[in-house]
């Protein structure tokens, strides 16, 4: 079923084409009854401008001028002149320009549903007769939802029963899954990658962090672009230079036909169709370098951008982790420890046991008897002996903010596995080229302030802003542009749609 948009652009569309035939018939000199007054002209003419009528009489009370009431103005004096044709081709064009501009926001429209669509329909609610499916909009703040292996969270809310391990990358933008258990938060929008959990649901939909996330984004959306604006003033200055013009001719020539056609030409269809087609034509030819633009308003301010802001997850790394280094103990190979750690994690879907797999280059044997504990790890029996990875830190191994997994063999450390989120090949140099333009280039992060810097620090960005949430990176955003910076963000996740809506530019 078409949406209220397909359905104003259908509109729009025959409203266009009915003025487009009109004045072709009209043209050919089919009026009745007299060129004067046309009777095709005026209906047709009705119909056509019906959809700008109410705005313009709501922006002449208001006494403000607008696009709307300057192609009136032009449509209305060509009609008085008995210039039909003219008056239903201005008509014409200005429903193509509002079709146009329609269709070069539609895919940020789009961008907005997909965000929507990502949190599930229903939920499994636990109830006193059981568990029943329900509707997502039928939760209640206090709800005990329960939430299986590799299903969403569609709710903000705190851990009562169960220990698995969650996705947060599409919002905190951290690339390694988090362990939590009984007391633990959860946020809408990650994933359970473990084990069954129970949740006490407390915030629901625009309340929740996935929530926040749509509605920054809704509401950059939503707010006008400098180009309506400046079309606004534009208008203005049209329209009296046009009356001026026209009274000027009526007291140099005494003709009301003449002075009527200045007012006619001055008219700000031109403006007002021009600057759609501008913006698909800008649109059209980015897009065949292989990128896309949402909307007119990137193209218009992208000129001024004085800033560029990174976010360092999925963007400046790979966003995925990758095995960097092996410390076996002593006695042990790296070899040896990557086998044994590959042999059982290859049962496993966990990003971390992917890592391991990829990152050993011996054939894995088959592990027997596979057991899988939420939040702690992995273990099995390989060769008759029982291999675990986990989490388990061995006595007097350093803890630190570096992400690591434990190899144990019958109860015995063999070796630590340490990951790293690889940075892109191709980060260090864009980073410089950047700098050759003359730009700035700072770097977000939810990772802690160590990891953020050292990732910093190897590409050669210029600041290091660590530790934010979403609507934290936005702050940081909002921040710089109030100090005088034109910005451009660069993300890749739903983490950084605050930030990306926020921005001067969001690519």
């Amino acid at each position: 079923m078409p949406s209220w948009r397909d359905r104003f652009d259908l509109d729009l569309g025959w409203r266009a084409a009915l003025c487009a035939v009109a004045a072709v018939i009209v043209g050919l000199g089919l009026v009745w009854p007299d060129h004067r007054v046309a009777a095709i002209g005026v209906i047709c003419l009705t119909v056509g401008c019906w959809p700008f009528l109410a705005e313009a009489f709501d922006d002449l009370c208001h006494a403000h001028m607008s696009m709307e009431l300057s192609m009136l103005c032009a449509i209305a004096a060509a009609a008085a002149i008995g210039e039909w044709v003219t008056a239903l081709m201005i008509t014409t064009f200005v429903l193509v320009a509002e079709i146009l501009e329609d269709l070069s926001m539609e895919r940020g429209r789009d961008a907005l549903t997909d965000l929507m669509a990502f949190l599930p329909d229903t939920v499994r609610v636990r109830r006193n007769d059981g568990i029943v499916d329900t509707a997502l909009a039928e939760l209640t703040v206090g709800d005990l939802i329960v939430i299986s292996p590799g299903d969403r969270v569609a709710v903000d809310g705190l851990i009562q029963a169960g220990r698995s391990e969650v996705d947060q990358s599409r919002i905190t933008g951290e690339p390694m899954p988090v362990t939590v258990r009984e007391g633990d938060r959860v946020l809408a929008g990650s994933v359970n990658h473990g084990g069954a959990i129970e949740v006490r649901v407390e915030q629901i939909g625009a309340n929740s962090s996935y929530g926040q996330i749509v509605e920054a984004v809704r509401s950059g959306q939503d707010s006008p672009t400098p180009v309506q604006r400046l079309s606004d003033r534009v208008a203005t200055w049209i329209v009296a230079a046009a009356f001026l013009a026209a009274i000027i001719t009526w007291f140099a020539t005494h003709d009301l036909r003449a002075t009527i056609s200045v007012i006619v030409v001055a008219g700000a269809c031109g403006v007002a169709a021009g600057t759609p087609l501008a913006i698909l034509a800008g649109m059209a030819r980015v897009a065949r370098r292989g990128a896309f633009v949402k909307g007119g308003v990137h193209l218009e301010q992208l000129g001024q951008v004085d800033t560029v802001v990174i976010d360092k997850t999925g963007t400046i790394t790979a966003g995925q982790p990758t095995v960097s280094k092996v410390d076996p103990a002593a006695g042990w190979a790296d070899d040896d420890v990557l086998f044994l750690a590959a042999s059982v994690e290859q049962f496993s879907e966990h990003p971390v046991g992917r890592a391991i797999c990829a990152a050993s280059d011996v054939t894995a044997l088959m592990a027997e008897d596979f057991r899988y504990e939420p939040g702690h790890g992995v273990s099995g029996v390989v060769g008759g002996r029982r291999v675990e990875v986990s989490r388990r830190v061995p006595a007097g191994f350093s803890t630190d903010a570096i992400a690591r997994s434990y190899v144990w063999v019958d109860d015995e450390w063999i070796g630590a596995i340490q990951f790293v989120d690889e940075i892109r090949e191709t980060s260090a140099a864009a980073i410089e080229e950047l700098h050759r333009m003359g730009l700035q280039v700072v770097m977000l992060s939810g990772d802690a302030e160590a990891t953020a810097r050292q990732v910093g620090d190897q590409v050669g960005v210029d600041e290091v802003r660590a530790g934010l949430r979403p609507i934290e990176k936005a702050d940081v955003i909002s921040e710089l542009m109030a100090s005088g910076r034109k910005v451009v963000m660069v993300g890749d996740g739903v983490n950084d749609a605050p930030a990306l809506s926020a921005a001067t530019v969001g690519p």
